[in-house]
């Protein structure tokens, strides 16, 4: 295989991409949320974080993009996370059980659902 070949089989991969989110994530703003997040898996990151901290609300619709974007991130080697929802958008993802396929995590950093803390037990 020649260099130029080689080349053309490399793909650049970047730790981490955020992306916030602001306003509801609905039917109506879904398809404008979906070409960011599009432009932002181009980049095939290891981590993508999409920050939902000025999201109220996330329906069905809102749901489905996550998702996608979960299994597009997924397809190359990488995860997708959520940084701080709000206690309704919290309820949806639990109600869709979300929280079972993506990792939710708090401002701070610390995981909040999607993961069961380990506690050490007394001899």
């Amino acid at each position: 295989m020649d260099e130029v070949s080689r080349a053309s089989q490399t793909t650049q991969v970047v730790p981490l991409v955020e992306v916030q989110v602001r306003g509801d994530l609905n039917a109506s703003s879904a398809p404008g949320v979906n070409d960011v997040l599009e432009e932002a898996l181009a980049l095939h990151p290891r981590q993508l974080v999409i920050d939902l901290a000025d999201c109220e609300i996330i329906d069905a619709a809102g749901i489905l993009l996550l998702l996608d974007a979960h299994r597009r991130a997924m397809r190359d080697g990488g995860m997708v996370a959520l940084r701080s929802p709000s206690a309704r958008a919290r309820r949806n993802l639990k109600l869709a059980k979300v929280d079972r396929v993506l990792q939710v995590i708090s401002a701070d950093g610390d995981l909040t659902l999607g993961e069961i803390p380990r506690r050490e037990m007394a001899p």
